[in-house]
């Protein structure tokens, strides 16, 4: 049963300045797309994700993890998830009884958890790229959420113990907004050895403050689970905080973790350590809010060299008010226990909007890229740099697609697959308005380059517009530039099942903060 429920203080504004409600226009497209993927295409046991917006309580977080396993033919024989709900509280370990799902030629589906818990049956809507990966939305009438969907493999104790991690959390706390990264070592026994943190919130009642560099205390561990069961972990650290977390492992590598204590409504990813800064072309997405709790996401293009960032161009959403950054600077600190600062000088970071300044970030080199979390005091914004490898936009690639929003009234989560061309594409979207549900839409539009640092295009579409980034041949990073909305996506090429081994997706440390309580954001 859910345990621990608690009332999260509301927000009031005497003024608010809403975005203005999306207008995209759809039409249902029959039949679906052409593809390889089948319900064979989901077999095994899958580790799942979703971090969004409960619609029962206008805008309280509601945070879902956990793993299932599906049998290759249409249902689902057991699991286990945890929640984190400001609504229903929180649940640990919680029994997956059975259920089904169904994939689509595309590889777009939908899996449906049965429980007997206040949720009811959970139902994810998904998109493969490949057997191995996919991008998730939770698709209910209990909110909207995105995350991701991962083949599990088998861990044990053994294999995390003496690694070196970093991690990314956000979510909410009993008053407020709040992110976390930093960085341990387990001793052979899973205990930390070494470890540090920054944390980042804005409370609603008396604004935004950073923690920089808090030290993670050695009675602090991290055990992992046998099967859909989660491990545990319990950290605490030298400012006064404690937080006990559910582990699902994924690999030994990554970890999903969600907090279960109801002193906050985290969750988010714990990867391996890097033992080094990146060096070259770094594209990079992160969201958060601004110092109104404005809406706010970043995306752009950094160039490094020796620590220090030499040029760059930053695009904005601020709010609904959009626009570009273009003689970005500054650079790394060294590293120093796995961390670095990392400062950047003419950029629009959650300030007056649209003018320019210098802000700092909190930095953390991982398997799923460098971690970074604005730890200035200013906006709360947290997300990932990726090292660029590949400039070019793959035509006559198929793409799997996730996209988290927020618009007027509430968060918006989509899954797409769309197939491109030189210059367009087009396929399918599946939106959940927080609650508000429409599946198998048309998806079309456009695509061109922008002037200035190479692999920057910008995109057209009925349904969303902006700025991406490519990463590598298989990884892309998408700004929304709208003014009716404010959200942050990726785009992964998929691989046809059979060639399914040979298409590796990078574990990605994407911007996971999903801004709760979204009708009472105020735009600037």
């Amino acid at each position: 049963m859910l345990l621990r429920n608690r009332f999260v203080l509301p927000v009031i504004f005497s003024t608010l300045a809403l975005l203005v409600g999306c207008g995209n226009s759809y039409n249902n497209a029959t039949p679906p797309p052409t593809g390889g993927f089948k319900a064979s295409s989901l077999n095994g046991t899958y580790v799942f994700s979703t971090s969004g917006s409960d619609s029962s309580v206008n805008g309280f977080p509601i945070q879902i993890t956990g793993a299932f396993t599906s049998s290759g033919s249409g249902t689902i024989s057991g699991g286990a998830f945890s929640v984190a709900s400001g609504s229903l509280g929180t649940g640990s370990n919680l029994p997956i009884t059975g259920g089904s799902y169904t994939v689509t030629q595309d590889g777009r589906g939908q899996v449906k958890l049965q429980n007997s818990s206040p949720l009811g049956t959970i139902s994810l809507d998904f998109v493969l790229s490949s057997t191995s990966h996919g991008l998730v939305t939770e698709f209910d009438n209990n909110g909207s959420g995105s995350g991701t969907l991962d083949a599990q493999g088998t861990v044990a104790q053994s294999d995390v113990n003496g690694k070196s991690f970093a991690f990314l959390l956000s979510g909410e706390g009993s008053v407020g907004l709040f992110s976390t990264a930093g960085a341990f070592t387990l001793d052979s026994n899973g205990a930390v050895s070494t470890g540090l943190q920054d944390i980042t919130t804005y409370n609603f009642n008396t604004g935004g403050s950073a923690t920089q560099n808090a030290t993670i205390n050695t009675s602090s561990t991290v055990a992992v689970g046998t099967g859909t069961a989660p491990g545990s972990a319990q950290f605490s650290n030298n400012v006064g905080g404690v937080a006990a977390f559910d582990v699902y492992a994924i690999s030994a590598t990554h970890l999903k973790v969600i907090e279960n204590d109801g002193l906050q409504f985290i969750t988010g990813d714990v990867f391996t350590q890097q033992g080094s800064l990146p060096t070259g072309t770094l594209a990079f997405t992160m969201a958060g809010a601004d110092t109104t709790i404005a809406p706010l996401a970043l995306g752009g293009l950094l160039s490094t060299s020796g620590g220090t960032v030499s040029a760059g161009v930053e695009d904005y959403n601020d709010g609904g008010t959009t626009g570009t950054a273009s003689t970005v600077t500054g650079g790394f600190s060294a590293l120093s226990g796995g961390r670095a600062l990392l400062t950047l000088n003419g950029i629009e970071n959650g300030g007056n909007s649209g003018t320019l300044g210098n802000y700092t970030f909190a930095a953390y080199p991982s398997s799923g890229g460098t971690i970074l979390l604005e730890v200035d005091g200013f906006g709360i914004t947290s997300g990932s740099a990726l090292v660029q490898s590949n400039t070019t936009f793959g035509a006559s690639s198929g793409y799997a697609v996730n996209l988290s929003a927020v618009n007027t009234s509430s968060e918006e989560d989509d899954i797409a697959e769309f197939t491109s061309t030189s210059s367009g594409f087009s396929g399918l979207i599946d939106l959940n308005d927080e609650g508000t549900l429409n599946f198998d839409q048309r998806l079309s539009g456009s695509y061109q380059t922008v002037s200035g640092p190479f692999g920057r295009y910008s995109l057209t579409s009925n349904a969303f517009n902006g700025n991406f980034y490519t990463v590598d041949g298989s990884t892309v990073l998408f700004l929304e530039m709208d003014n009716n909305q404010v959200g942050t996506a990726i785009f992964e090429t998929q691989s046809a099942p059979s060639a399914a081994a040979n298409l590796v997706h990078a574990s990605v440390a994407r911007p996971n903060f999903h801004l709760g309580r979204a009708s009472q954001l105020r735009k600037k």
